[in-house]
């Protein structure tokens, strides 16, 4: 039996397994939050991390803070309505990762191909994300208990 190649070190690359989703890789790790300005200052101050930006997300029900962390960047979420569903996740479980977001080239192919393969989805059409992008997300009973965002950015 031969090796398998280590892809370890592979960043980015588009590889698609027969019929699975193809992404170009890890667009964000998102935590929830309760105090958005707190988090920041921590992710900021303490942890010496570059903040991108932040911004409200009113189809969402939440605020967000990006920061870089390498090839990738963390998200804080904080909710800004009480039903959101971060409202929800922090009710059920704290302040803790709520989501991975990959990013997609077209979301619409990503949900058609995902639903063709049987998976549930949290939308039936792409939502308005933060930065303007497209994003939907794949129910965590579909993707062993993780909440994965698929996001395509704005052109």
């Amino acid at each position: 039996m031969r090796p398998r190649k280590d892809r370890s070190q592979e960043t980015g690359d588009r590889r698609q397994e027969e019929g699975g989703l193809q992404s170009s890789g890890l667009d964000h790790i998102a935590i929830a939050v309760a105090d958005l300005d707190r988090a920041v200052a921590f992710f900021r101050d303490i942890l010496g991390l570059r903040h991108e930006g932040t911004e409200e997300v009113p189809t969402e029900g939440v605020k967000t803070a990006f920061f870089r962390a390498g090839a990738a960047r963390i998200e804080l979420v904080s909710p800004t309505a009480p039903g959101s569903a971060v409202s929800r996740f922090l009710e059920r479980n704290g302040e803790g990762i709520h989501h991975i977001a990959l990013r997609v080239d077209d979301i619409d192919a990503a949900m058609k191909s995902l639903k063709g393969a049987g998976l549930a989805l949290t939308s039936d059409t792409p939502r308005p994300g933060a930065e303007g992008a497209r994003i939907t997300f794949i129910h965590p009973k579909s993707a062993h208990g993780v909440l994965v965002e698929l996001k395509e950015e704005k052109e």
